[in-house]
């Protein structure tokens, strides 16, 4: 019998990670997650996800792939998986895939949730968990700026320095600012990100939302294709990886809920 191909749901608190890549020098989600798979299959278990995170970010709802010739049940997988991660990490579901399903390459677009608690004491419970905003931000300001992102651009302006895509060009399917008494929701829908592309868009939104930019700014922006011309990178702590969207003949659960912050 060939190897079986299940797709996972995974959420993490990503505050004591490097990120989701497993690296030889510090702790990683993908590293915690294929050890956790490994000791249920009986031999070692190399995962897909659809998207990397970096340092400090969390995943609510990250998908991944992995084969196994081993038989399980899906329950004995979801069951045993958990009992071997931390705390921190989760797996949400687990369901058995055709061959063609890759948890990058079969993805639609993906969504990504920013959490800004915008108010003048800092965050106690929440520490880690949302980034702070002490001065005051207009997100109706910050609204008309990132609407003139919706659409196909490059995003050069955006994306990490380090950044290693072929190219900035991304569709921005939707961004949705909305408050919340003092926590502010930037949810970002699109086909795939750039490198420190939301947390970089974050940013600059802030210099907006404080008014020391205009709305425009951000056309220009997109125009310059300059990432020094644009604000500085948001803290990852805010930042959680929300949902993938995959072609219906896959079959997979729905999309998992974010929580609501209102402390």
């Amino acid at each position: 019998m060939g190897a079986m191909k299940y797709a996972v749901c995974v959420e993490y608190d990503g505050t004591s990670f490097c990120g989701w890549q497993k690296l030889s020098h510090a702790p990683s989600v993908q590293e915690e997650v294929e050890k956790a798979l490994s000791k249920v299959a009986n031999h070692s278990v190399d995962i897909v996800c659809a998207g990397r995170t970096d340092s400090g970010v969390h995943g609510i709802g990250q998908v991944i792939h992995f084969e196994s010739k081993s038989i399980r049940s899906d329950k004995a997988w979801l069951l045993g998986g958990n009992t071997n991660l931390p705390s921190s990490i989760g797996l949400r579901w687990i369901k058995t895939v055709d061959s063609d399903f890759h948890a990058r390459f079969s993805a639609l677009e993906r969504t990504y949730r920013y959490v800004v608690l915008n108010r003048k004491m800092r965050p106690s419970l929440l520490h880690n968990r949302v980034t702070w905003y002490h001065q005051g931000l207009d997100e109706i300001l910050m609204q008309q700026a990132a609407n003139i992102l919706i659409g196909e651009h490059d995003f050069s302006s955006f994306r990490a320095s380090g950044c290693q895509a072929r190219h900035a060009v991304r569709e921005i399917k939707s961004i949705q600012i909305t408050r919340q008494e003092d926590y502010i929701y930037i949810d970002i829908c699109a086909n795939a990100f750039l490198h420190h592309m939301v947390r970089n868009i974050v940013g600059s939104l802030f210099e907006v939302g404080s008014q020391n930019k205009v709305p425009e700014w951000f056309a220009e922006l997109l125009e310059t294709k300059d990432r020094r011309q644009a604000g500085v990178t948001a803290p990852a702590c805010g930042l959680y990886f929300v949902s993938v969207a995959y072609p219906a003949k896959f079959q997979l659960p729905a999309s998992v809920s974010f929580p609501e912050y209102s402390i």
